[in-house]
């Protein structure tokens, strides 16, 4: 779904298709929305999901259940449980996440968290 302009919406995400995405170990699951310059995801990382790469997008991410770890590529780690969020811009931060049990994550990101240099 594309438009720059968006009408009110509900979203069903039963109806929404999911797209298997590897990671280093585990799988994401994806669903996805997209609009112009704005994308918005459901995520489930399942049980020993390992990302297998360094993001460099911006998010707002929001935990909707589980937890998980985003590992930051100065060595720090930020876990989140349920009911937690991150923030970043664009090209901030190399963060890739890691869970053991599993998490669920709504994900915002797109054209409004580009780097203004």
């Amino acid at each position: 779904m594309k438009s720059k302009n968006i009408p009110f919406l509900t979203i069903d995400w039963a109806n929404v298709p999911r797209t298997e995405h590897k990671g280093k170990t585990g799988i994401a699951y994806w669903q996805t929305i997209q609009f112009e310059g704005l994308r918005i995801r459901v995520v489930e990382y399942s049980k020993n999901y390992f990302a297998d790469h360094w993001c460099q997008k911006g998010h707002i991410l929001y935990v909707l259940e589980g937890e998980m770890v985003s590992e930051l590529g100065n060595g720090e780690n930020a876990r989140l449980t349920k009911g937690m969020s991150y923030v970043v811009s664009d090209e901030l931060s190399s963060h890739r996440s890691i869970t053991e049990d599993g998490v669920k994550l709504l994900i915002v990101d797109g054209d409004f968290l580009k780097l203004e240099k």
